[in-house]
């Protein structure tokens, strides 16, 4: 009789200790996600900060992009594509955390140049979308790429910089791949049609103008290609930083309800190891 009571004893003391260290490792989860929720918030914070930013300059940013698209379009109007090598410039930043912006843009990216064929290259412009080509299997198709973007509000002279790379390799026309920014909520990709200084002088509608040099037509797509950069660059990172937003809130929520659930759990375990001890001490007393 004595011997089960001891070892019932013991068995109730090995739970005590089972559950302490249970109890423990909740407390440590739990502190460690209001963490992250303190960071989600933050972030959100300072996304929300540059966004209302950044929206504010999109009506004046978007008549660059369409300035230097409208030529390219009204050049080549109801004509055949240009032939020679097509490039595909994909915008994207050095910044994650914002959703599957970049996943997205990467994939859009690939079914362009998969639906145009060999002849088709890639410049990437940021390293979430390189990183993203290269699982993919894409990276063979990339002519250049450009690191240290997104993590300040691109300006003209970084367009620039990027176009003159652009134009000191081999390619007609192009296009660039961006996120239009509709709404907080919403970012939809879209092309913008670019072409090199070869792809100017064989665009049909050329000969229509007169006393048109080469370097005027150097000056017209370095200009262009660069101010259509500008326009899709800003009005993407307007995009990023509403996807990240929106993706830190989210997190934040998240953070919130598991940190609600465990520490439900964490009550219950406390009163189970409370109410096991009482129930120890109970028994050990009416052993005596």
């Amino acid at each position: 009789m004595l011997g089960s009571k001891i070892a019932t004893t013991l068995a109730g003391t090995q739970s005590v200790r089972h559950s302490s260290g249970k109890l423990k490792e909740l407390g440590i989860r739990i502190k460690s996600v209001n963490n992250i929720k303190k960071i989600t918030k933050t972030m959100n914070m300072i996304s929300a900060a540059k966004y209302a930013k950044a929206a504010k300059q999109l009506p004046a940013i978007r008549g660059f992009r369409e300035a230097g698209a409208g030529a390219v379009t009204a050049l080549n109007q109801d004509a055949p594509a240009t032939e020679g090598q097509h490039v595909i410039f994909v915008c994207s930043s050095d910044r994650g955390l914002c959703g599957a912006l970049h996943t997205n843009m990467a994939r859009a990216a690939k079914e362009i140049r998969e639906e145009k064929g060999d002849n088709c290259k890639y410049i990437v412009i940021g390293e979430k979308c390189r990183i993203s080509l290269r699982s993919m299997g894409e990276l063979d198709h990339v002519i250049a790429s450009v690191a240290d973007v997104g993590r300040t509000d691109p300006t003209f002279a970084d367009c620039a910089a990027i176009a003159q790379v652009a134009l000191e390799n081999e390619w007609s026309s192009g296009t660039i791949l961006y996120n239009f920014h509709k709404s907080a909520m919403t970012q939809e990709i879209e092309g913008v049609p670019v072409a090199s200084v070869a792809g100017l002088e064989a665009a049909p509608g050329i000969t229509k103008y007169d006393s048109v040099d080469a370097d005027v037509i150097q000056n017209f797509s370095e200009f262009a290609l660069a101010a259509s950069l500008y326009g899709c660059l800003k009005e993407n990172y307007a995009s990023e930083q509403a996807a990240r937003m929106i993706s830190m809130d989210g997190a934040t929520k998240n953070a919130g309800e598991m940190i609600d659930k465990m520490t439900l759990q964490f009550n219950r375990l406390r009163q189970a190891v409370i109410t096991t001890e009482l129930c120890e001490i109970i028994a050990g007393m009416s052993a005596l």
